[in-house]
């Protein structure tokens, strides 16, 4: 099994709006076997993980793949982003 890094880390939101930096194919594969969820998205991301880990693919494909995933959840730290505001956090005004 090779944990092989990432050139640049990938950063999601996680729990009530914190950051979490991602550094290897290992901490992406962790972070998405813990996410609640079972989406194609998700699964493509675990399965490009798990071919990194057995070396049938580069470490950056994994994280390009890692990234869409982060993107369609809405759970990626893009530079200077904010954590994304939920239904429950706005504020309405009658």
């Amino acid at each position: 099994m090779l944990s092989q890094p990432f050139e640049k880390p990938v950063r999601v939101w996680v729990g009530l709006g914190f950051p979490r930096q991602l550094n290897s194919v290992v901490d992406a594969f962790r972070f998405l076997t813990d996410w609640c969820g079972n989406s194609p998205e998700q699964r493509a991301a675990i399965r490009a993980c798990k071919a990194a880990l057995a070396g049938d693919i580069d470490a950056e494909t994994a994280r390009g793949i890692l990234v869409q995933f982060a993107r369609k959840k809405d759970i990626l730290v893009e530079d200077g982003a904010m954590p994304p505001v939920t239904t429950a956090g706005q504020l309405w005004h009658i």
